[in-house]
């Protein structure tokens, strides 16, 4: 499966919202469970990265199945780093495993080398200092030495699953910045876009109020009278 690449200008859209800001317009419209706990960038300057979700699946180890040479067999998720969607985050629910990694840093420097925009993962990577240095933003619950295998098994890709805490289906966007992961329902996105950089504007111009010393009350939320006084700014 093919995950598709939205347009390069919706993502540009999304790119300039902060993920706080895409909380509140999802929360307008009556979706609260966007946010991945504990996720956090492994590379605190790793910025606003915005893709198409390409999903992973992980369960539990089996001794019998998560052998050294089942790495080697179809289905594993070398397969799934070649397999994967340019210019897609790869999503991988680690059932939220924090004692190995889901990746290390040959398998983050292969998929920035495929040009995936990011990895996010509610488990923790391996090889963290050599991750980073591969520059792939990598969204993460930590770091953890022991392989993949010793706790975790890869199972599949691009069905639904659960990151910390949150469903993702392939194709849903991913916004994670210094907040944290946000992920909109593709459907959703270009309303978001459009409503989220309203938003930004206007909150932008209440910083400035604000700085100028201003009162909350009547500001933010805003009164009708500020609504207007907002809108009216620079006419005349």
């Amino acid at each position: 499966m093919t995950i598709p690449v939205p347009d390069p200008a919706l993502v540009e859209r999304l790119a300039a919202i902060s993920t706080a800001t895409l909380t509140m317009q999802l929360l307008k419209r009556g979706i609260r469970n966007v946010w991945m706990r504990g996720v956090r960038p492994l590379q605190p300057a790793a910025g606003r990265v915005v893709g198409p979700a390409e999903t992973w699946r992980f369960v539990p180890m089996r001794e019998d199945v998560s052998t050294v040479e089942s790495l080697g067999l179809p289905g594993n998720s070398r397969e799934a780093v070649e397999a994967a969607t340019p210019g897609s985050v790869v999503v991988a629910d680690a059932c939220g495993c924090s004692a190995a990694g889901v990746i290390g840093d040959i398998l983050a420097a292969r998929l920035g080398r495929r040009g995936i925009r990011a990895m996010v993962t509610d488990g923790a990577v391996r090889d963290a200092a050599g991750v980073a240095a591969t520059g792939l933003p990598v969204f993460a619950a930590g770091a953890a030495a022991p392989a993949t295998i010793s706790a975790i098994h890869f199972a599949e890709r691009n069905g639904a699953i659960g990151c910390g805490g949150v469903m993702v289906r392939p194709g849903d966007l991913i916004v994670a910045d210094g907040d944290g992961v946000v992920v909109v329902p593709q459907a959703l996105a270009p309303a978001i876009a459009a409503d989220g950089g309203a938003q930004d504007a206007f909150e932008d111009w209440v910083v400035e109020q604000v700085g100028r010393g201003r009162a909350l009350p009547g500001l933010y939320p805003p009164s009708p009278e500020t609504r207007a006084e907002y809108e009216a700014r620079g006419k005349g």
